[in-house]
């Protein structure tokens, strides 16, 4: 069982599997859940270790479909004045017309243009990343974690998520060059995601 529905490998012209009934229940309308979410990601500073960060403050909804995985779409809006690494000081320098100019582009957003399964728990989001103004493809692996009703009664989706993108492609360049050779912050972001979402009422 899989978020985006699951593709049949044995062989390219065989008849799709009947859609499960447990997967079937999947199909419908999510709402991400924020508290039980996140959305990180690791830079290289000074080319000898990893910075991690992330965002407190996003939205996100979900349309799955078991029967037509390609019809399975995403989107997320991120604050970028939430953006959090542990320092104050280096939040403030990201903040700022260097990097994020949080200021005049608020709002990170990710809309997906399509989906595809790969085998297993394991599929491809594909869609439009928009920062600075500037929108560019992001494909996202994803892993399925499950399906569950919690005690609340909601019923919850999981899956975990990574991409790479390099920053300069949005027109963040900002950089200062090492006495030691190299520079201080990677071209080369890893995006993370664990994302928890919620099955919309009706």
């Amino acid at each position: 069982m899989g978020i985006f529905g699951r593709k049949d490998t044995d062989s390219a012209t065989a008849t799709p599997a009947a859609v499960s009934p447990d997967l079937a229940a999947l199909t419908g309308d999510y709402t991400i859940d924020p508290a039980h979410s996140t959305i990180g990601f690791v830079a290289r500073h000074a080319m000898v270790t990893n910075v991690k960060g992330g965002f407190q403050d996003f939205t996100g909804s979900l349309h799955l479909d078991g029967a037509d995985p390609s019809l399975s779409t995403a989107t997320i809006d991120v604050k970028m004045d939430s953006i959090s690494t542990g320092s104050d000081d280096r939040d403030g320098h990201l903040k700022s017309a260097d990097f994020f100019k949080t200021e005049e582009f608020p709002t990170m957003t990710f809309r997906s243009t399509s989906a595809e399964a790969l085998g297993g728990d394991d599929y491809r989001i594909t869609g439009d990343l928009t920062i600075l103004g500037t929108t560019k493809p992001l494909s996202i692996d994803l892993e399925f974690n499950g399906a569950a009703k919690d005690p609340f009664g909601n019923e919850r989706v999981g899956f975990e998520g990574k991409a790479e993108i390099l920053r300069s492609q949005w027109g963040l360049t900002w950089n200062a060059a090492l006495e030691t050779g190299g520079v201080l912050v990677s071209d080369k972001i890893k995006l993370t995601f664990d994302i928890s979402a919620i099955k919309n009422a009706g």
